[in-house]
Order: C-alpha cells, then sequence, then structure tokens
C-alpha cells in the first residue's frame, strides 16, 4: 500500500476517496483506490477515557475518602462497537508506506486521530512522517485542492496537546466534583445525581443568577416627557433631558422618578418658544454582518425560528456531510480566504438552485462587491460557514435543513451587496431654560438590508433639518407613565450569545481584558451539547421559549463554591488552553495546578458540613450516573 488516509468520519472518508484515481473498491472499514492507497476513519473518538475503577478498584464504589481521584499513568480504552475499526485501521497502518492525519481542522479532530495512532503503537520515527490534510468543503474540487496542499502532522501537535490537556481537565474536574457533590446530595437525603462540569456549571450558574435577579425586582414607576413642537403642519417630538439639578429626582440610568417634576416642568413649556440650539444631519454607513461562524448560526436560526442550538448542529451537520450544500459547520471563524472569490459564480448558482426563494437575491448581488470578511489573515483552521458550489441535484431537504441553508446562504449572499446608508437627523431645543431633543434614523439605500426585514427600514419621528436660531412653538406636550422593567429571562439564543461573549459576566476586572482575545466558554462543537446536556439532567427546564433553572439546578448552584459557578475558571482554562496550543504554557503545569486545587477544594468540602441547600431538595431515588458517550462535550 502507498498512503493510508485517515479521516474523522465515514463521510469525509468517501470524499477523500472521491478525489483519488479510480477504480474504488469499498472494503470492510477502509476503500482502496486506483493508484493503491487506501482511505479508511474514524467515528469520531474511537477511544475513551477510562473510568476512575481501571486506575484502583476502590474508586468503583463513590466515597468521599477515596476523593480526590488523582491519575498518574493515564490509560484509553475503545468506545464500545469501536473495536473491529480499530483492529482495520491498525492493520493498515502496518502496510501502508506514508500516513495522512484526515481529522476535522480543530483541536479535538487533530486529537482523536493522533490518540489512534499513539493506541495503536506508532513508532516515534513513523509519527515524524505523518502528512495533515485539512478539509473544510467536502466537495470535489475542495477535496482535490486540500490533497494537493499536505502540511506535516508535527506543525499540529501542540493542538493535539491543548486538546489532550482539556480532555483530562475535563475528567478530573467532571469526576471528582460530580462524586463529592453527589455524595453530598445523598448525606443530605437527595438520591439523583449532581453532576458538575468546568463549562455545564457556570452556564447553570449565569441561568440561576437571572432568575434570581428576575425573582428580587421590584417594579418602579417612571416618567416620559415630549414637547411638541409645531413645524409645517406636522409635530416635532422632542425628549426633555433632566439637569444636574433635577439629580435628586433621578435614577442612575438618568429617569424621572417625579410625575410633579415632569409635570412643573409640562406647564412650563406649553404655549412658549422652541429656540433651535443646534441642528445635526450627518450620513452613516453600515456594512453586512461577517459570514457565519456555528455559534452565530445557532443565534440567528433561534432568534429567526426558534430552532434549538443542537437542532441547528444537527441540520448544519447533515448539510455538510450528507448532502455536501455547506462548508464545514463547526467553525468558530467569521472569515473567509481571498482564494474562494474564484468559486463565486458558481456558489451564485447552486444558491439560486438550492433555495429558489433566493433567485431574486442572488440576481441582485455583485460578483465584484468584496466585504470585509475576505481577509486571509483572519482565516485560521477554518474558515466561515458558507454555501458550496454544489447544486441541490433534486435533494428533498427537511424543514430544519432548508431554514439552515437559507440562512447561510442569505448570510452569504449580504457580502455581495454594498452597504447600508442612513441619514440621521438631531435637533436640540431650549424651551423655557429646558433642554429637549429630538433623533431620526432614516434608511436612505437599503443595500445587504434588502436582504433582511428587521424593521430597520420602518418610518422614522419627524425630525427635519432646521436652522439654528429658529424659533417655533411649542404646541403641547405628553407625559408617558413607565415601569421599569426586570432583566429579560435567557433564551437558548441569548444563552449561546452569553457564552461566547461571557466577558459580561466575569466577577475578576482582570480576566476582562483577557476574555477580549477569547471565544467564551465552551467551543463552536460543544455549546449545543452542554445546553442540552443541562436540559438532560434536569437542571434547566423550557417555559416557552424562556429557559430557567430548576429547584435541583438553583441547589447545586448554591451548594458549590461561588468560583466554581462563575465562568471566570473556565474561561481560564480557555485561555490556557490556547496558551497550551500557542507553545507558551506547558502541558504539566496546567494539569498539575488543576490536581493541586481539586486537592483543596476536596479538602475543605470533607472538613465542613453539607450546604444546607442541599437538604431542602426531595428525597429521589438513586439512579445509576450515566457515562458521557462523547469527549467532545464539557
Amino acid at each position: 500500500m502507498n498512503c493510508l488516509y485517515i479521516a474523522e468520519k465515514p463521510s469525509l472518508g468517501r470524499a477523500i476517496a472521491a478525489a483519488l484515481p479510480k477504480p474504488h473498491h469499498n472494503r470492510d472499514g477502509y476503500i482502496e483506490v486506483g493508484n493503491g492507497d487506501c482511505v479508511t476513519w474514524c467515528v469520531g473518538h474511537l477511544l475513551e477515557q477510562c473510568e476512575p475503577e481501571a486506575y484502583d478498584e476502590r474508586y468503583k464504589r463513590w466515597q468521599l475518602d477515596t476523593l480526590p481521584i488523582v491519575v498518574q499513568q493515564w490509560q484509553l480504552r475503545p468506545r464500545k462497537g469501536m473495536s473491529k475499526q480499530i483492529a482495520v485501521v491498525k492493520k493498515l497502518v502496518k502496510q501502508a508506506s506514508c500516513l495522512v492525519h484526515a481529522g476535522d481542522p480543530d483541536r479535538e479532530g487533530q486529537l482523536l486521530v493522533d490518540e489512534l495512532l499513539d493506541f495503536i503503537g506508532l513508532s516515534k520515527s513513523r509519527k515524524q512522517q505523518v502528512q495533515r490534510l485539512l478539509i473544510n468543503d467536502m466537495n470535489l474540487p475542495a477535496v482535490k485542492k486540500a490533497l494537493a496542499q499536505l502540511r506535516s502532522n508535527l506543525e499540529f501537535m501542540p493542538l493535539s496537546v491543548s486538546a489532550l490537556a482539556r480532555s483530562r481537565a475535563d475528567w478530573l474536574y467532571g469526576m471528582n466534583m460530580t462524586r463529592a457533590f453527589t455524595l453530598l446530595g445523598q448525606q443530605a437525603g437527595f438520591g439523583g445525581v449532581l453532576s458538575v462540569g468546568r463549562v455545564q456549571t457556570p452556564v447553570l450558574g449565569l441561568v440561576v443568577r437571572r432568575d434570581q435577579q428576575i425573582a428580587d425586582f421590584r417594579p418602579q414607576p417612571f416618567y416620559q416627557l415630549d414637547a411638541l413642537v409645531a413645524h409645517q403642519q406636522q409635530q416635532i417630538r422632542a425628549r426633555w433631558q433632566p439637569s444636574d439639578a433635577c439629580s435628586q429626582w433621578l435614577d442612575d440610568e438618568g429617569r424621572v422618578l417625579s410625575r410633579k417634576l415632569a409635570e412643573h416642568v409640562a406647564n412650563r413649556i406649553d404655549g412658549q418658544v422652541a429656540k433651535v440650539l443646534s441642528s445635526e444631519q450627518r450620513s452613516s454607513t453600515e456594512t453586512a454582518p461577517l459570514p457565519y461562524s456555528l455559534s452565530a448560526l445557532q443565534i440567528d436560526a433561534a432568534k429567526r425560528f426558534g430552532l434549538s442550538a443542537q437542532r441547528v448542529l444537527s441540520a448544519a451537520q447533515k448539510l455538510y456531510e450528507q448532502h455536501k450544500l455547506i462548508t464545514y459547520p463547526r467553525s468558530d471563524c467569521r472569515y473567509l480566504p481571498k482564494g474562494q472569490l474564484t468559486d463565486v459564480p458558481q456558489v451564485f448558482s447552486a444558491i439560486a438552485a438550492v433555495a429558489p426563494d433566493l433567485a431574486e437575491a442572488v440576481t441582485g448581488a455583485n460578483c465584484g462587491q468584496q466585504s470585509r470578511c475576505w481577509n486571509d489573515s483572519k482565516v485560521t483552521a477554518h474558515h466561515a460557514i458558507i454555501p458550496t458550489a454544489k447544486a441541490s441535484g433534486g435533494v428533498s431537504l427537511g424543514s430544519d435543513e432548508r431554514q439552515v441553508y437559507q440562512l447561510v446562504a442569505r448570510q452569504y449572499l449580504m457580502q455581495f451587496y454594498p452597504a447600508a446608508e442612513y441619514q440621521q437627523n438631531q435637533l436640540q431645543f431650549d424651551i423655557a431654560g429646558g433642554v429637549f431633543i429630538a433623533k431620526a434614523k432614516q434608511l436612505t439605500k437599503a443595500g445587504w438590508r434588502a436582504l433582511v426585514s428587521d424593521g430597520k427600514g420602518k418610518a422614522q419621528p419627524y425630525v427635519p433639518n432646521l436652522p439654528k436660531g429658529s424659533e417655533h412653538p411649542c404646541v403641547g406636550h405628553e407625559i408617558k407613565d413607565c415601569m421599569t422593567e426586570p432583566p429579560k429571562a435567557f433564551t437558548e439564543a441569548t444563552l449561546l450569545q452569553a457564552m461566547t461573549g461571557i466577558g459580561r459576566f466575569v466577577k475578576d476586572p482582570s480576566l476582562k481584558a483577557i476574555l477580549r482575545d477569547t471565544d467564551g466558554i465552551g467551543t463552536e462543537a460543544t455549546r449545543a451539547g452542554i445546553i442540552e446536556l443541562l436540559f438532560k439532567r434536569q437542571f434547566l427546564q423550557r417555559q416557552g421559549k424562556s429557559v430557567h433553572a430548576t429547584e435541583v439546578g438553583k441547589a447545586l448552584i448554591a451548594a458549590l463554591p461561588e468560583h466554581a459557578s462563575y465562568p471566570d475558571m473556565t474561561a481560564q482554562w480557555e485561555h490556557q488552553l490556547a496558551k497550551i496550543a500557542e507553545r507558551q504554557l506547558p502541558y504539566l503545569q496546567f494539569v498539575d495546578g488543576l490536581n493541586g486545587d481539586l486537592g483543596q477544594l476536596i479538602g475543605e468540602l470533607k472538613a465542613n458540613p453539607v450546604p444546607v441547600s442541599l437538604k431542602g431538595l426531595p428525597a429521589q431515588p438513586k439512579r445509576k450516573f450515566v457515562k458521557r458517550k462523547s469527549r467532545r462535550t464539557s
């Protein structure tokens, strides 16, 4: 055998084989191609971490006195039903003269093939010769192009080490913390499993604290005063801007809390002259939003169609693997390489064929228009999610797949439309010594906004261009009675936004600067699964579109040490994992630090009484702890 290509999954393996010489022969667990090369595959992770009892028999029973669990020599085992495929890969590796790693272009995709090569005993010298194939798009031209650009797998080993550190740290943290708090719950009379994870628990903490803010909220009335200024048979509505002298009647956001004050000012301005202090007119532009990353796609699909994050991911995976209509969906990037500009006409044709509703949008797109998304320096292992040049060919898409494809295609087409243009007008009046401001922002040229319907082009208040110093009659007023509103409950869309923009929720101010350069907590591939896991474990519940914590979820957060339920810790992890991938932090420093922290925490739990919050939970029949099926969740 010449080369052996090891893909992450069978669908990718078939796509690689299609780009290699014919004839092809389908074998058991691999494909043999015309030039003697072979293509085989994993099925995601073929291996998984061993359970604690594999390291020491005493870990078989969940007991506080055996915690913390510390692993000196890590062990992997075949996942259920995967031993046969591992044997196939091992046999082919022995026969191959060269090896090509074709895992997905992310840290998990890098690790799952690397760990398999380690497990089957590949020698150090052969590891140094492994090549890396990076595929973002499974259509034939893109695969052929990728095959012509093989790189040394050694370049990507730090990415693999980062994924390994994440996997082992998640295991250590999850196993120790879940056992500890489940056992504490049992001591309090609760029979369920209280699982803890470095990402899932801070996400649960976000929801618990938001629910508490809503429960504690007490509405407060406030008042808005508008002056009505006459001009050419119309009225200009200008909002009163209270001065510093009114500060004792204002809240922290400058809202007027005294109706008597609003009425007093209203009585003063009726029938008075409104003198123009300033008149500003300016034009502004708004460029098209960038193509989608997975999280951005999930957020928009939740807002527009009410799709859960998991449904969006499932639909995107089908569009990528089965239909080959979009590029790699688990991307955290929103930029595109300039080399793909040559494919634009073919992609336009494919969009018109797959989504006839967008045919008019395709016609209006300008191939010569280039948005800011075309930036090679901002494209990493994978680029933004976009349509491929493959037409439907009679493919029937499900409802979710059709909606997700239309979002991806529309966002791509926006890159070939001009910026939206606006006219912004502002008038500042002096009326009886008080300052009143009228504002309007009118869409003058739709540009890319012609492809969306979000109300941005609706009619705006009447704010004409008036000469400075001109005077106009104030013919009346309007006082609006308002009430402060509580924070909005999380939805799946806003929870995803919180995970990607986690810097807003950290407690430690010094972390905020770090988090500006990170991608939040979790990864594009795991965020949907983490949210679903919290529902499955009955820590979260849906109430319409809103997401709320259950009593069990609230009790767990109350019982945990505060730092475990805030995103600070997991954000630090992601920052450190990125440093490992960039060769700036040693693997052992990261894992040893975690072992030390766990030892201290478990010691404190043993020394202190059972948390009060757990004692309030109703007893439930004990149920067996369900093992995680994939290390792609945490």
